[in-house]
């Protein structure tokens, strides 16, 4: 029986895919490297790090780990200014509905986002008021599709794997939530392409899967 369930960020419950991309073009453009939405697109559920390996592909130049560790930090910088301009109403369409009518059936709600800024994100768009645990990339070594993020969720929020649901829009979230052991719901790009065990168009379809404990799937 699925007690709780686990929700990647962005793209799931809010969408900042525009700001890390002109983030990320900023630094490009600042070093004199092409950048485009393609690249941007093969950022999307990885790490700040990784994050800049691809940004940093068409660059001539060889780049120490310190230098590196400073183009994402001025990068992060640049984003989290943007970020700061975030209200309630930049959630994803129905969020904070789902997310207080699964609280209201009884389960329990996490938040598993590679992203170390998922603090203030939930803090701006008044998301985390509806979750019971946070575990973001300051919580984890291992990023997706590596299982500890969604494993990490599961044991914050007192459940064990089985007894839980993640959702997530690429596939390597996906990948994660069912290597961990969790019951996969795809939605948006990972739902296209058929990865989930069940696979959503808009989360306010999470309902009829998850109408709590007598009726669920």
């Amino acid at each position: 029986m699925i007690k709780g369930i686990v929700f990647d960020l962005d793209g799931v419950l809010v969408s900042t895919d525009e700001l890390h991309y002109r983030a990320w073009k900023a630094l490009a453009g600042r070093l004199g490297i092409p950048f485009d939405r393609a690249q941007n697109d093969r950022c999307r559920g990885i790490s700040r790090m990784e994050s800049l390996e691809i940004v940093l592909e068409r660059s001539p130049k060889s780049y120490s780990p310190e230098e590196k560790a400073a183009l994402a930090a001025e990068k992060n910088d640049n984003y989290r200014a943007m970020l700061a301009g975030l209200t309630p109403s930049d959630a994803l369409e129905g969020a904070a509905e789902t997310l207080a009518a699964l609280r209201a059936r009884g389960y329990r709600l996490a938040l598993a986002s590679s992203s170390k800024n998922a603090p203030l994100i939930l803090e701006r768009t008044g998301l985390g008021a509806y979750l019971d645990a946070v575990v973001d990339g300051s919580r984890v070594t291992r990023s997706k599709p590596d299982p500890e993020i969604f494993l990490t969720a599961a044991r914050e929020l007192g459940l064990e794997p089985g007894e839980c649901a993640g959702v997530d829009d690429a596939l390597a979230g996906v990948e994660s939530a069912r290597a961990a052991g969790l019951l996969a719901v795809g939605i948006g790009p990972s739902a296209a392409a058929g990865a989930g065990d069940y696979n959503i168009s808009r989360l306010g379809e999470l309902l009829p899967l998850f109408p709590g404990a007598e009726g669920e799937i």
